[in-house]
Formats: structure tokens, C-alpha cells, sequence
């Protein structure tokens, strides 16, 4: 088993795109020996981009056109699409995904489609554990694609190191609302398919809500794509590039780190207990007239 993984890690550091897959698998299935591995990887340095906003934006096709932007100039180029819908019926990835489908041969891109898994989180169980596999494999370029709805807006902004939201002109209706969420967790905004009429004044709107003396120090640039049509996607890849010159460990990214951390801990201080176990000593003392669930919980405390 241990000359599997170390082999696995070998095939991970010199890109092998079947050795990758393999190993991401093998983490999300909690094989044996995959916790040894994770703790075996190199200390991460590629920067993690994540793309969210409300469906319909056009995410996909953005990431279509960042691909051919950076294969463009050489660059290797790791996409996970995380997708809320049932695993069962594959949705985005057979839908808009369909669109990034002539890079899944290209080998210098890799994509790979995680469902949620019902994760509480909104993103997905092992999101921190694949990323980390993905920057072990030598890309330049990593992208996190997720649908901007629930708890996903806040971790994507600690998972990544820049955060694009995606928005359309006709969300323009919807701008204070945006203003309490996606805003709050934008490193960039895109307003995408802005040859649409009303483009251009949602736009000065955006930024002047996003203005300094409207949020605090931080600078949020605001940009117009047409995604489609690779318009305005150079400039949105020196915005990033520029952008993560000064990526920094943020309080978001601690959160989500630390929220990570407790639930490997739970997990580990948690092996030896066994429910079924647990529901037979109950079962037991249950019976007793003084019977206290918190007494009984107590028993299996560790000291």
C-alpha cells in the first residue's frame, strides 16, 4: 500500500494526469493510506483561483476562454468544477460544462468534476485535500468553478487566492442584495456578456459601489467580458496575475483551514468509537430509572 501511494506521488510530481485522477479518487474514498500521503505532499506555492456567481453567468464559458488564454502562453492549467447537483444526473458537467469539453485531451489541462456530496459547506468534503494534490502536480494556473449560492460564496473566498464573481447586466436590479453577500467576498468582478444593452451603466454602478470609500482599503477592480467571444480576457488574466503578487494567508482562508483542521481531528479522536456499540450500552442503561444522557455521554469522553 505504502509503495502505491509513494508511486502515485512520483506520477503527481511529474503531471501524469492518470496518476492525479487515481490519487484524488483514492483521497475521496478515505483509502488507507491516503492520510499518510496528504501529510507527504510539498508545501503548496500555485495560487488558486475560484470563480463563482449566480448560475446563469456564464462561469463556464469564462473559464473556457482563461484556459485558452493561459495554454495560450505555454501554461499548464488544473480546473475543478464543483457541481451542487445530484452526482446521480451529472447536471452541469453534461450541461454548461459541455463547453470546455475540447480541453478534457489537451495535456496541459486538467478537469475534474466534484459533486458536493451534500457537503454542509456548499463546495465539497475533500476540496481542500484535492487542491492540495493539484498544486503537488506542477500547474501554473488553478481554477475553482462553483455556483455562487449559500455557504460555497464564503468558501471559495478562503480556498482561493483571488475570488472573481461573475455577474450579468440584468443583475442590476439585484445589487444591494449582491452588496451582503457575493460582494463582500470579491477580489474581482466580471460583468460578463456586456454587450448586452445596459452594460455599461451597471458597470459604473458596480464600481462605484466598489470604490474604496465605499469598502473599506480594499481595492476590488471591476472588469467587462464578453466570454464568448474571448473579449476582455487578457486583461482579466493580468488582473489576477497582478492580484495574487500579494496573496496572503487572509482570515478567510484561516477559517476555512481551521474548520478543516477540527473536522480531521473529530475524525481521528473518533475512530475508536462505534455507534453500534454505543446503541447497546444505551439500550442498557436506558433501563435504569436515573438514567442521564449527558452522564452516560460523559463515560466516553476522553480525559
Amino acid at each position: 500500500m505504502l509503495y502505491m501511494w509513494n508511486q502515485l506521488l512520483k506520477g503527481i510530481q511529474i503531471g501524469d494526469q492518470k496518476s492525479i485522477a487515481r490519487a484524488i479518487s483514492l483521497v475521496e474514498n478515505e483509502v488507507e493510506g491516503c492520510h499518510q500521503f496528504l501529510q507527504s505532499l510539498p508545501a503548496a506555492t500555485t495560487a488558486v483561483t475560484g470563480i463563482t456567481g449566480p448560475p446563469g453567468a456564464g462561469k463556464s464559458t469564462l473559464v473556457d476562454a482563461l484556459i485558452a488564454e493561459w495554454t495560450g502562453i505555454g501554461k499548464k492549467v488544473a480546473v475543478l468544477c464543483v457541481d451542487p447537483s445530484s452526482p446521480f444526473n451529472l447536471g452541469a458537467l453534461l450541461g454548461d460544462r459541455i463547453r470546455m469539453s475540447e480541453w478534457y485531451n489537451h495535456p496541459g489541462v486538467y478537469i475534474r468534476s466534484l459533486a458536493t456530496r451534500g457537503s454542509l459547506g456548499g463546495l465539497h468534503p475533500y476540496i481542500i485535500e484535492i487542491t492540495a494534490i493539484l498544486q503537488s502536480a506542477g500547474f501554473d494556473e488553478i481554477i475553482v468553478e462553483t455556483v455562487g449560492v449559500g455557504q460555497s460564496e464564503i468558501e471559495i473566498a478562503g480556498l482561493a487566492d483571488t475570488t472573481i464573481v461573475v455577474v450579468v447586466p440584468e443583475a442590476g436590479d439585484e445589487v444591494q442584495t449582491m452588496k451582503a453577500g457575493l460582494m463582500e467576498i470579491a477580489d474581482i468582478f466580471v460583468v460578463n456578456k456586456s454587450d448586452r444593452p445596459d452594460a455599461d451603466a451597471f458597470v459604473r454602478n458596480l464600481r462605484l459601489m466598489m470604490a474604496p470609500s465605499f469598502s473599506g482599503n480594499k481595492r476590488v477592480e471591476v472588469l467587462k467580458t464578453v466570454a464568448s467571444k474571448k473579449e476582455g480576457i487578457t486583461e482579466l488574466a493580468e488582473q489576477i496575475a497582478n492580484h495574487q503578487v500579494y496573496k496572503s494567508a487572509t482570515d478567510r482562508k484561516i477559517w476555512l483551514l481551521a474548520q478543516r483542521a477540527y473536522q480531521l481531528i473529530q475524525q481521528k479522536r473518533m475512530k475508536d468509537i462505534n455507534k453500534d456499540i454505543i446503541r447497546a450500552a444505551l439500550a442498557n442503561a436506558i433501563q435504569s430509572p436515573d438514567f442521564n444522557l449527558f452522564s452516560f455521554a460523559q463515560t466516553y469522553f476522553n480525559d
